[in-house]
């Protein structure tokens, strides 16, 4: 997959033909599904159609929980670096998105596609369809405690991920404000910023080797909290 195409994930245009791709794959698996006679105009299909979107949603979040932990680790990193400022426009949720929270989510996005994650969860969905079929057991109040212990253990993933930037660039702003008491002839603010700024590319760089396989153990863990979810029924 080419980078033009991994930047068109977040697009409209991208969004469109997921949604065109989805009835073809339930045209493909559902001969495969039991028959479920229910009127379709009926206040029990609305309710099945509720449990299906309710499916859908835990299913994205927890998705998301994992792009979210790199994204927060990256405002984390642009905030102690001084690039908070450093923002743009992100195309997929129209906010404003600090530079390396959007280098930190392009970057999970790549690795995802590369260890085959997007297959993975495709197979997930067609799975969902046999153990959460329809007119089945809904998902019950287990699986939305699980949705919040895989937020929470994710997220300190994130914040794990981000703490060796943090450390060493805490302890860097603390040298700097102890020479700016013992020499405030020295001028700490220009010599502070791009010092800062330096000291934590590097670091990122020198930390970029432990990125793949970090976001290797971190779509493991989410790939078995979906797994968790959908049989939590």
């Amino acid at each position: 997959m080419t980078p033009e195409s991994v930047m068109m994930m977040g697009t409209e245009a991208m969004k469109v033909a997921l949604a065109l791709a989805a009835p073809l794959l339930l045209f493909v698996i559902a001969p495969s599904l039991p028959a479920n006679d229910v009127p379709v105009f009926s206040f029990f299909a609305l309710w099945l159609a509720v449990q299906q979107i309710l499916i859908g949603i835990a299913l994205g979040f927890t998705m998301q929980f994992a792009f979210a932990a790199m994204r927060t680790a990256g405002e984390i990193i642009g905030l102690q670096m001084g690039l908070s400022f450093a923002t743009f426009v992100d195309p997929a949720s129209h906010l404003n998105m600090p530079v390396l929270a959007r280098i930190m989510d392009m970057l999970a996005l790549l690795l995802f596609l590369t260890f085959n994650g997007h297959l993975w969860l495709i197979s997930l969905l067609v799975d969902t369809f046999h153990t959460l079929p329809i007119g089945g057991e809904p998902l019950n109040s287990n699986a939305f405690l699980a949705l919040t212990k895989a937020g929470s253990l994710i997220f300190l993933n994130g914040l794990m991920l981000a703490l060796p930037l943090i450390t060493l660039l805490l302890t860097l702003n603390l040298a700097l404000g102890l020479l700016n008491r013992m020499a405030p002839q020295l001028s700490i603010f220009v010599i502070g910023f791009p010092l800062t700024l330096t000291v934590g590319i590097s670091l990122m760089a020198a930390l970029m080797p432990l990125i793949a396989p970090f976001c290797e153990h971190l779509f493991s863990e989410m790939f078995s909290w979906l797994i968790l979810l959908v049989n939590c029924h």
